[in-house]
């Protein structure tokens, strides 16, 4: 799709709205034409392409780690798996260095949100107009490609997170000493009703941050690069490259984050306060 065809809002606006599904209270059940009708579809609508592209790369992951753990040699590896038991080991160290208790699925989980994150984060990289003007060809209005740009996402991931928080936080040290740490501190019984303020909005905003920070740099560096591809074609090459470098980065470092913060909020909830 040629910028030149819509206006700049037009474009931007097509560029940021989900293929969205769901039931429309004049239209009945089908696919939103524009985002106003998506919002009217209401909570149970679905995003589609957000769907398609996040369980497609979580299973490209799950394939290509399992192919190279099938085909795993002790003699001389290959590049894909050099390059594998690179990421295994640099996401076995941080967990090591941070998490200190007894859990299988901490390290598998923290691989898992890693490289699952990185793969959503990078194809931001893709150019902008490529796959929503191949699926505007097959007839299909709307396609973001980048799963970590839509909030709802990164909540679910998040909320994911938290619910394990929750878990572990009582499985460690039982129903009465998880609420005996949320009323009783930081400041002692008599003061319960503010401990539990404070508490609460603490637990709480290990999610909303852990979903907030991903999605907001994400939703960033997107827009950048719709803005970029309104530019004069020359001015696209000479700013997209070095935007697209220093984005490397900014995926990298994301998938990062919202990793070691998982290891260490479940950390947190294995420890004794």
């Amino acid at each position: 799709m040629a910028s030149g065809e819509l206006t700049s809002t037009a474009y931007i606006t097509h560029h940021l709205t989900n293929l969205t599904f769901g039931n429309h209270p004049e239209n009945g059940w089908g696919f939103a034409h524009g985002g106003q009708e998506a919002a009217e579809m209401g909570f149970w609508a679905i995003h589609v392409d957000t769907m398609l592209w996040s369980v497609g790369l979580g299973l490209f992951f799950i394939w290509l780690f399992r192919k190279v753990a099938v085909a795993a040699t002790s003699g001389v590896p290959g590049n894909l798996q050099n390059f594998v038991e690179t990421i295994i080991e640099f996401v076995e160290d941080n967990v090591n260095s941070i998490f200190h208790h007894k859990n299988a699925l901490i390290a598998p989980l923290s691989l898992t949100i890693f490289v699952w994150i990185f793969l959503m984060n990078l194809m931001d990289l893709v150019p902008v107009d490529w796959v929503p003007y191949a699926f505007q060809q097959m007839g299909v209005e709307y396609m973001k490609i980048v799963p970590t740009t839509d909030v709802n996402a990164t909540l679910g991931m998040a909320f994911a997170v938290f619910g394990l928080i929750i878990y572990y936080s009582i499985k460690a040290k039982g129903l009465g000493g998880f609420f005996g740490e949320l009323a009783f501190q930081p400041l002692g019984k008599w003061m319960l009703p503010f401990n539990l303020f404070l508490e609460i909005v603490g637990l709480l905003a290990k999610p909303i941050s852990l979903a907030l920070r991903l999605f907001g740099n994400m939703y960033a560096g997107e827009m950048i690069f719709i803005l970029i591809a309104l530019m004069p074609f020359w001015a696209q090459w000479l700013l997209s490259v070095p935007w697209a470098i220093f984005h490397i980065l900014v995926i990298t470092l994301q998938a990062f984050i919202f990793m070691v913060l998982t290891i260490v909020y479940l950390a947190m909830s294995h420890d004794h306060h």
